[in-house]
């Protein structure tokens, strides 16, 4: 998966683990990832939200035949954060033919819940 020139590039975000129904990922929070009164942007924690389901998500499909893109994602914020390394860690909660359902939490170094999070994926058929 090439990340250049994407999202996950200009935010920082790293895949650390990826497993069958389970991806963790990292993103910093710097500049590229607060709001203007210094917090931890909720669109950024949402970004990362996203791709942890999406990473997930494609690698439970065939990729010669199927993709995976966000069809649905709520958030809740429920800590503020300023500054350090926020962790996301995605669990399949549903894994259909045409949908999947992740829940993601997101959490500080202390293990505080930053933001609780559930993404619906599509998965589609790719055009040959």
């Amino acid at each position: 998966m090439n990340i250049n020139h994407t999202l996950l590039n200009s935010l920082g975000i790293e895949i650390t683990e990826l497993g069958q129904g389970t991806v963790t990922a990292t993103m910093p929070v710097d500049d590229r990832t607060r709001q203007p009164f210094g917090l931890l942007h909720g669109g950024a924690s949402v970004a990362l939200a996203e791709t942890v389901a999406s990473v997930g998500a494609y690698e439970l499909v065939n990729k010669e035949e199927e993709a995976t893109v966000g069809l649905e994602i709520n958030a809740n914020h429920i800590r503020g954060k300023k500054d350090g390394i926020v962790t996301a860690v995605g669990t399949v909660l549903h894994r259909g033919k045409t949908t999947m359902v992740w829940d993601i939490k997101i959490s500080d170094e202390e293990g505080r819940l930053v933001c609780v999070s559930r993404c619906t994926m599509a998965v589609i058929k790719i055009k040959k």
